[in-house]
C-alpha cells in the first residue's frame, strides 16, 4: 500500500511541477473592489438609440492600490448577456491595464461571485462529512484531487501542446486510481473497478474520435471555444472536444464499475462456492439495472446544460436544428458517454468475477 501511495505521489508531483515554473507575467492581473456610489448617465447616439453609462466610484480592497478610490465607467448596452448591472455595495473584480504614461487603468471585469461559491461549497463539504462520515472525508479528498488533476495537470498539458485525448485519459486514470482506492480500500474489488473504468475510458476516447471524424465536428460548440481560438489558435479543438467527452463520462464510468464490483464482491462473500461464470452472470444482471439509470443520468446532464439550445430549436426547422454543429456535438457527447457505460458493464463484471474469485480478497482500508 505504501509503495502504491508513494508512486502516485511522485507521479502527481512530477506532473504538476512544470506548472509552477510557468511565467506568471502571462496572467492578466486583477484586484478586488467595492462600489461606493453609482451615477447613471443617459445619452442618445447618432442613430437615436438610448444608452446608459454608469460612473462607479470604486474603493480598491486588495493589491498595491488598496484603499484608493477610482472612478470607473461601466457601459450598459441593453444586452443582458454582456451588461454588468452595478449597485452600491457590490463587490467587483477589477482588471488592470498599464497606460502609455506608466499609470494604471482600472476596468470592471465582473461582479465578485467566489464568496457565494465558497459558501455553497462549504455547505456541500459539511453535508458530505456529516452524512458520509469517514467515507465522506475520503470522498472529499478524492474530489479535491480530481479537480487538482484537471486544473494543474490536464490543462497545462494541453496548453503545452500535449495531445488533449492522451491528457484526458491519463488524468482520468490517475483520478480513478486515487478515488476508488481511497473510497473502497486496497482490495480486489477496487482493483476490478479501476481496471473496468480504465478500459472503458480508453474505449470512450476512441469512440469520441470516431464520432468527431464521422460527424465532421469542428470543436467550436460555444463562444468560449471561439475566444480560446483567438488566444491560442495552435490548439487542437477537435482533440479538446474529445477530451471533454472523456472527462464528462468519467464520473458515470467510475460509479458503474464500483457498483458492479461491489455487488460481485458481496455475492462472493455470501456464497463462496459460486464460480467465475456465476459471479459474472450476477454482475451482468446488476449491470443491466444500472445501465438504464446511468445512461439516463448522462443524457439528462447534457440536456440540462443545453436547455436554452433546445428551446431555440422550436424556432428552427428540425433538419437544420439537428445538424447544427453545437446540437450534433451535445447529442454525440451524450451518446458516446452512454455507449462507454454500456461497455463498462461486461468489462468490469468479467474482471471483478475473476479477481475476486481467484485472488485473496485482502481488504486494506484507510483508518484515522
Amino acid at each position: 500500500m505504501r509503495k502504491i501511495l508513494t508512486f502516485l505521489l511522485i507521479l502527481f508531483i512530477g506532473f504538476i511541477s512544470p506548472v509552477f515554473a510557468e511565467n506568471e507575467d502571462s496572467v492578466l492581473p486583477s484586484e478586488t473592489g467595492v462600489v461606493q456610489s453609482i451615477e447613471n448617465i443617459y445619452s442618445d447616439d447618432n442613430a437615436g438609440q438610448q444608452g446608459t453609462q454608469q460612473i462607479a466610484k470604486v474603493k480598491i480592497l486588495s493589491g498595491e492600490y488598496k484603499g484608493e478610490e477610482r472612478e470607473i465607467v461601466n457601459i450598459l448596452t441593453e444586452n443582458p448577456a454582456y451588461d454588468i448591472q452595478l449597485k452600491k455595495g457590490d463587490k467587483v473584480v477589477l482588471h488592470l491595464e498599464e497606460d502609455p504614461t506608466g499609470g494604471m487603468n482600472f476596468f470592471i471585469a465582473d461582479l465578485k461571485r467566489d464568496t457565494s461559491m465558497m459558501f455553497f461549497g462549504l455547505i456541500f463539504c459539511v453535508f458530505l462529512v456529516i452524512i458520509g462520515k469517514k467515507k465522506g472525508v475520503f470522498s472529499l479528498i478524492s474530489i479535491i484531487s480530481t479537480v487538482a488533476l484537471i486544473l494543474l495537470v490536464m490543462l497545462p498539458m494541453i496548453l503545452n501542446g500535449i495531445c488533449p485525448i492522451v491528457s484526458a485519459i491519463l488524468v482520468g486514470a490517475l483520478s480513478t486510481v486515487i478515488t476508488i482506492y481511497l473510497v473502497g480500500g486496497f482490495n480486489a474489488k477496487s482493483t476490478s473497478a479501476i481496471i473496468g473504468t480504465m478500459f472503458s475510458l480508453v474505449f470512450a476516447g476512441g469512440l469520441s474520435m470516431l464520432a468527431i471524424y464521422t460527424a465532421h465536428l469542428t470543436g467550436f460548440a460555444g463562444e468560449e471555444t471561439v475566444f480560446l481560438y483567438g488566444a491560442r489558435p495552435d490548439l487542437s479543438f477537435t482533440g479538446i472536444l474529445s477530451a471533454s467527452m472523456i472527462i464528462a463520462a468519467l464520473g458515470a464510468l467510475m460509479d458503474t464499475s464500483v457498483s458492479i464490483a461491489s455487488t460481485i464482491n458481496e455475492i462472493h462473500q455470501t456464497d463462496e462456492s459460486l464460480g467465475v461464470i456465476e459471479l459474472f452472470k450476477s454482475g451482468m444482471n446488476v449491470g443491466r439495472d444500472i445501465i438504464g439509470t446511468m445512461s439516463n443520468t448522462l443524457i439528462l446532464v447534457y440536456m440540462g446544460s443545453a436547455l436554452p439550445l433546445l428551446l431555440l430549436g422550436s424556432n428552427i426547422d428540425m433538419q437544420k436544428f439537428f445538424n447544427l454543429n453545437q446540437v450534433s456535438t451535445e447529442i454525440l457527447s451524450a451518446i458516446t458517454g452512454s455507449i462507454a457505460i454500456l461497455a463498462c458493464v461486461p468489462i468490469t463484471a468479467i474482471v471483478a468475477a475473476y479477481l475476486i474469485k481467484k485472488k485473496k480478497n485482502r481488504n486494506v482500508d484507510f483508518n484515522f
